[in-house]
């Protein structure tokens, strides 16, 4: 298939980055530039502009003379990602829910309702929408280095959010925990927000331990 410019790299980034959350390019699979290239129809300029962007996200490794591979999925790296998310997100949802306005409230809800209409049908579109209501969650005008570290650590979790999703039943609790995270940020109730915002990352974390099944950083696949 032919890529329309969007721009290029922009649209072999969203196309690679699918295939990598959702599983279909698994863990240490090797990204290979020139069948890539060929398959999408495009010069390797805007891969290799879109690979950087993938390696920066945290999503696979560069390795010198052999290319870049999947990073594979591992304890250490989500207990680091997880124990930073506590440390900023829950805090800065509270005080953002105090400060905010109708602006803020209404891009809020807004995202809790593209996050559930996500929900079931697209699992790349599901840590899309994830990460769009986590930010919503802690943006603040007045914080915007916040608002950034959060999305950046939101983009890097957005693999385990899915490995997170798969096992049945797990959407229906994420959509009731967002749900109550949603009427407490809309209730102005910032105390009840921390504590809700804080055990929802915990128990996620808490359970992809158990799903990975990994220590000392071992890596294993979930898909």
């Amino acid at each position: 298939m032919s890529l329309v410019v969007r721009t290029l790299s922009d649209r072999v980034y969203e196309i690679v980055r699918e295939q990598i959350v959702t599983g279909r390019l698994a863990d240490n699979a090797p990204i290979r530039q020139d069948a890539l290239a060929a398959e999408l129809g495009i010069s390797k300029i805007p891969l290799r502009e879109a690979l950087a962007r993938l390696e920066q996200d945290g999503l696979i490794l560069s390795h010198a003379n052999r290319g870049y591979q999947v990073r594979p999925l591992s304890a250490r790296q989500l207990d680091e990602i997880f124990e930073l998310r506590l440390a900023i997100e829950p805090g800065a949802a509270a005080r953002a829910a105090r400060d905010a306005g109708d602006a803020e409230r209404i891009a809020l809800a807004d995202a809790f309702e593209r996050l559930d209409s996500a929900a079931g049908v697209n699992l790349a579109e599901v840590a899309v929408r994830n990460r769009d209501f986590h930010v919503a969650l802690t943006r603040n005008d007045e914080r915007p280095l916040t608002a950034q570290l959060v999305e950046r650590l939101a983009i890097m979790a957005e693999r385990y959010v899915v490995a997170h999703l798969a096992p049945a039943g797990r959407e229906t609790r994420a959509h009731q925990e967002h749900r109550q995270l949603l009427d407490a940020f809309l209730a102005r109730d910032g105390d009840r927000l921390e504590t809700l915002l804080s055990a929802h990352i915990r128990a996620t974390r808490d359970d992809l331990k158990d799903q990975l099944g990994a220590t000392n950083g071992k890596a294993v696949n979930v898909f």
